[in-house]
Order: C-alpha cells, then structure tokens, then sequence
C-alpha cells in the first residue's frame, strides 16, 4: 500500500511538472507572438533550467534575434543547432545571424573529404543516428537468418550481401552517432559576448594586443587549463588568449 502511494505521488508531481512546462511555454510563445520578447526571453530561459531543449533554444535564439541581441541569438542556436544538427530552420536561423556580426572570418582550407565527412555527421543528431544503428543492427539480424536457413542459393547470397552492407552502414552509423555525442559532453566551442574584445599574446592585460573580435563571433577554445583566460582560435588559425569573462561556452 505504501509502495502504491508512493508511486502515486510521483506520478502526481511528474503531471504538476510536465503541466507547468507546458503554461509557460505557452506563456513564451504568446509573449514572442505579442512582440514582448523580454518577457519571452525570461520564460524561455525558465524552461531551460531543468533541462536543456533544442525547441527551447531555437525559440530563445529568435527571441534575442528581434530584441538585436545577436551573441545570446548566435549562443542559442549554436547550442539547439548541437541538439538537432539536422534541422534546416535551425541552421537557417543561426546562419542568417551570422551575417549580422562583425567578424567575416574565412576558414582555413581543408580536404574536401573531411569536409564531406563532416557535412555527413550533421545530418542527425546522436540519438537518430543511433537509431539509425539499431535498425542496421536488425537488418543484419535478419540477413544472417535467411543466409544460414533459406533453401534458396540466390536468397542466401542475398542474405551475405545485404548482411555485409547493413554491419558497414551499423559501424559508420556508430561512428557517427559517438562523434554527436562527442560533440555534446565535449564542448571545446564558445561564443564572443563582449561588443568588442582584443586578443592578447599572453594570458594577461599587458600582453601584445594580436587582433580585435566583437560579439557574436565563434572561436574553439584550445586552452582551458586556466582559471581566468583561455586560449582560443579561429577558424583561419588565428590563436591568442582572452579572459574567460568575455566568451560563453556552447
């Protein structure tokens, strides 16, 4: 009986939960649609506080958007764009900001495969690849049933190949999803906050000034040893050192 009302009173605070998200995500979503998008801001980063949502980060980006916000617009797209990489509203969005920074930075040219390898990845998130695996897996499964008990030599030889192609796609799929996930506990990406930041030399105020960053922009930290600077690169090479309070992590 105990255990029972136990279970109720989980189940209890678990619908007080899911029926308090869902009012405020409406109270957001009405907020955004009435254009009182501080408001909107405010409810949206309520929701973020049990537990992140790519959904929630889009609409929060879009938020900060029309507000002209671009660096908290840039940082909510960035982090709903490594939730669902695969969503082309997602990606229009954060490119569409992009073009309203400072900072053009050309990347450093690359082989065009490792440019395609990684276009590939992008395509689903972590989970849906892994979905991707389990339904490869299955397949395998099966292509080993008919190729070990089907009478038929042409089913059997279809059996192997279509056995053979279903483990390769499963491995390339696993790789793939592992690189996702990666990309989510790992997060070596930050965006510039401050309206204008100098990169210096060294990790301290009386280093050489290398060169100017302004909000917005996204650099890949390369040392995070430090309590109070990290090192950082661009995407054309670019490495100085800026202080810690001047980027957000993705």
């Amino acid at each position: 009986m105990k255990y029972m009302k136990k279970l109720l009173f989980i189940a209890a605070l678990l619908l007080s939960f899911v029926s308090a998200s869902a009012q405020t995500k409406a109270e957001a979503d009405s907020a955004y649609v009435q254009e009182r998008y501080e408001q909107a801001i405010s409810l949206y980063n309520k929701l973020l506080e049990p537990g992140a949502s790519a959904s929630v980060y889009y609409n929060l980006g879009n938020a900060y958007y029309r507000t002209g916000d671009m660096a908290h617009a840039i940082l909510a797209y960035e982090r709903a764009y490594l939730m669902e990489p695969g969503d082309a509203d997602i990606r229009f969005n954060l490119q569409l900001a992009r073009t309203k920074t400072i900072d053009k930075i050309v990347p450093e040219s690359e082989m065009f495969f490792i440019t395609w390898f990684r276009q590939m990845i992008d395509w689903y998130s972590a989970d849906q690849w892994g979905r991707a695996v389990v339904v490869c897996f299955a397949l395998f499964v099966v292509s080993l049933l008919l190729y070990f008990f089907a009478g038929c030599m042409l089913w059997r030889k279809v059996g192997f190949g279509v056995g053979v192609c279903t483990l390769i796609l499963a491995v390339l799929f696993h790789i793939f999803a592992y690189q996702q996930q990666q990309k989510l506990l790992v997060r070596t990406h930050a965006i510039v906050m401050s309206s204008s930041l100098t990169v210096k030399s060294t990790p301290s105020t009386s280093g050489t000034d290398l060169f100017v960053l302004h909000e917005g922009t996204k650099v890949e930290i390369t040392d995070d040893t430090m309590k109070d600077w990290k090192e950082i690169r661009l995407a054309d090479g670019k490495v100085g050192w800026v202080p810690v309070k001047t980027i957000e992590r993705i």
